[in-house]
C-alpha cells in the first residue's frame, strides 16, 4: 500500500500565483541577459545573484496584484529606554 503525504496546505491551493511565477521567470531572463537592475526605477547596480532577481520578480508580481505571500517583516527586539541610577 502506498503511503498518502501528509501536506500542512489544504489540497489545491497554490501558494503563488501563476502570474507571479511568470514575472519571477521574466526577471531571472533578464538577469540572464544582463538588463535587470535593483533599485527605485532601476537606477542601481546590476543583479549578479539568484535569490535578489527571485526577490524583485515576487516585489514586481505584488505590485501588479498577483497572489503571494507577504514579505516576512524583519522582528527586532524591542529595548527598554530605562535609564541607570
Amino acid at each position: 500500500m502506498a503511503a498518502k503525504k501528509s501536506s500542512t496546505r489544504k489540497s489545491g491551493r497554490r501558494k503563488y500565483s501563476k502570474g507571479a511565477s511568470k514575472s519571477v521567470k521574466s526577471a531571472m531572463r533578464r538577469r540572464k541577459k544582463g538588463t535587470l537592475r535593483s533599485g527605485k526605477g532601476g537606477r542601481g547596480g546590476k543583479v549578479k545573484s539568484r535569490k535578489q532577481a527571485v526577490a524583485i520578480g515576487l516585489s514586481e508580481a505584488r505590485k501588479k496584484g498577483a497572489k503571494v505571500p507577504r514579505k516576512k517583516s524583519s522582528t527586532r527586539k524591542k529595548r527598554s529606554s530605562r535609564s541607570k541610577s
